[in-house]
């Protein structure tokens, strides 16, 4: 019952014969049969993202993707948290301590507008003003002929930190799943066909302003280097591997992009590392790094993987 008819209750009865009919609702809510319906909570839509601010994210806190659900040309943006343009600085403004005594002076005198004046000529920056965050690169999964599907449906389950898009095609129902795991930090890309060797798309990765992209082995990696800004030099180094199994089918490398034929389902594991150590220091060796997650899970089956994502997501929930 919601509040709305609850407050409709209240008006139509006494405060006698509304406590005896809220008394009731309390008695036999223990026995109430709901369906699992009425507690979903679930963002979901009938049609694909056009743009960035309707796709679905996904995160666990250092990774990130938003996901646009295309059956034909789906996109996955892919962030890590330590991309960002430029590289370590000082932007504090040397002037700053001098001026410091007569705004804090011009403040006890009342006179803000002054003080002000003499903050926004002696202690904002001369220099960069902050540095960007960049994307680490779009994901895009190709699917040939799958222009015309039916049945669509994409939602984001908000119990589960799980996107999941569905649609049909030629007869065949096709399923796309998306999380990013805190255990692991890998995000995790789960692709099905309910139809034994109907799956067949192929993967690329690029970013804005370039980068190196190579595959091998089931491997695709995009390796960049942040762009400078401000006249601070872009001097963040990250890769980005997208590691592709499957079952049934077969994978092959094609120019810069991975192509997999005929295959039952694919499970993409994505794990993306800088430079980043912290603030002023920048050597990490961000291959070494990203290289570390992926053999973390080299045993471990997808299954296991979600699992330990949905125990870890649902103490925070």
């Amino acid at each position: 019952m919601s509040i709305g008819k609850i407050k409709i209750l209240k008006n139509r009865f006494s405060g006698f014969g509304f406590s005896v009919i809220l008394g009731m609702l309390f008695l036999i809510s223990p026995f109430q049969s709901w369906s699992q319906e009425d507690f979903q909570l679930k963002l979901w839509y009938d049609k694909p993202a056009e743009k960035w601010v309707e796709a679905l994210p996904v995160g666990n806190g250092r990774l990130g993707a938003m996901v646009y659900g295309d059956p034909q040309e789906e996109v996955i943006q892919l962030n890590e948290n330590t991309v960002w343009a430029g590289g370590p600085n000082r932007n504090d403004n040397p002037e700053a301590k001098k001026y410091l005594p007569e705004v804090q002076k011009l403040l006890f005198e009342g006179k803000s507008a002054e003080a002000q004046e003499l903050v926004n000529q002696h202690f904002i920056s001369k220099t960069s003003h902050g540095m960007p965050y960049q994307t680490a690169g779009n994901l895009k999964l190709s699917f040939p002929n799958h222009q015309n599907y039916t049945e669509y449906y994409r939602e984001l389950d908000l119990e589960t930190a799980v996107t999941t898009t569905r649609y049909r095609v030629g007869g065949v129902g096709y399923e796309n799943k998306v999380f990013a795991s805190h255990p692991d930090q890998v995000i995790v890309v789960q692709i099905t066909a309910d139809k034994p060797g109907t799956l067949n798309f192929s993967a690329t990765i690029d970013r804005p302003g370039g980068a190196e992209v190579s595959t091998e082995n089931g491997t695709l990696k995009l390796h960049g280097k942040t762009s400078d800004f401000e006249g601070i030099e872009g001097k963040v180094e990250f890769l980005a591997i997208t590691k592709i199994q499957t079952e049934g089918g077969k994978i092959t490398s094609e120019d810069e992009a991975l192509k997999i034929q005929d295959a039952n389902s694919a499970t993409l594991y994505i794990s993306i590392a800088s430079n980043f150590k912290n603030y002023k220091d920048l050597r990490i060796d961000e291959e070494a790094k990203a290289e570390e997650y992926l053999s973390a899970i080299e045993k471990k089956e997808s299954e296991e993987i979600y699992k330990t994502h949905l125990e870890d997501y649902q103490t925070y929930f």
